[in-house]
């Protein structure tokens, strides 16, 4: 199967090299999509920089929309058979796509979340601890999802069913309503357990107390609208 690594990117001049290179490390056939999404230092000289084979596919967004906006543009370039979310900030090493997309690789899942909450976790303020809990909870509550951790970036999914969802997102909100999307279809969560090293707002980390607010709505929302 080829893997398709969809890296939505916003300011982080000082990281995506790094993330390139440990994407392209990753011993897998793949498909590597960056979306520059109107960033205003040099993202996209550093892109540029380490693209000179053109084996990455690059999106330039003209404004900043989002990491919702950026994935849902990503998708329609995707040709691989598994889809998987990198954050740009190295929070989440690619050394472990090849474990989170195993059980889709195996045909056992449709959908692979990868948890922190099963795996290890370091840098989490107990604030963002929290919320990461009571949004594992609601969507437990209002979806069965039976799942431990619904706020992973580290999500990966057959690539014709992610394809075939209506996504609507545009920032955050991404893991909240592809989670409602998915269960609502009826399709079993897999979980694995992943590491995560977690970073401050001063090292460029991006989500708010208000996209946390989001999250819990756009879990209820789509508990009662398609």
């Amino acid at each position: 199967m080829r893997l398709s690594v969809i890296v939505p990117c916003y300011n982080e001049g000082d990281h995506i090299a790094r993330v390139i290179a440990a994407v392209r490390a990753v011993d897998l056939p793949k498909q590597v999509i960056l979306v520059d999404d109107g960033s205003t230092d040099n993202t996209a000289q550093v892109i540029a920089a380490n693209n000179v084979d053109n084996s990455l596919e690059v999106i330039t967004l003209p404004t900043n929309s989002g990491k919702g906006a950026a994935i849902r543009a990503a998708l329609e370039h995707v040709r691989g058979d598994v889809v998987v979310i990198q954050d740009a900030d190295l929070e989440y090493d690619p050394s472990q796509l090849p474990n989170l997309i195993a059980p889709i690789v195996r045909g056992d899942a449709d959908v692979v979340y990868g948890s922190r909450f099963k795996g290890s976790i370091r840098n989490m303020r107990i604030q963002n601890r929290l919320a990461n809990y009571f949004l594992t909870f609601l969507a437990n509550l209002l979806y069965a999802a039976r799942i431990s951790d619904e706020a992973t970036c580290y999500k990966a999914f057959r690539a014709d069913l992610i394809k075939s969802i209506p996504l609507r997102c545009d920032r955050f909100e991404f893991c909240p309503e592809v989670t409602a999307k998915i269960r609502k279809r009826g399709i079993r969560i897999v979980e694995v357990p992943i590491a995560y090293v977690g970073r401050t707002a001063a090292e460029g980390k991006k989500i708010t107390w208000a996209d946390g607010l989001s999250a819990v709505w756009t879990l209820i929302k789509f508990r009662f609208v398609n």
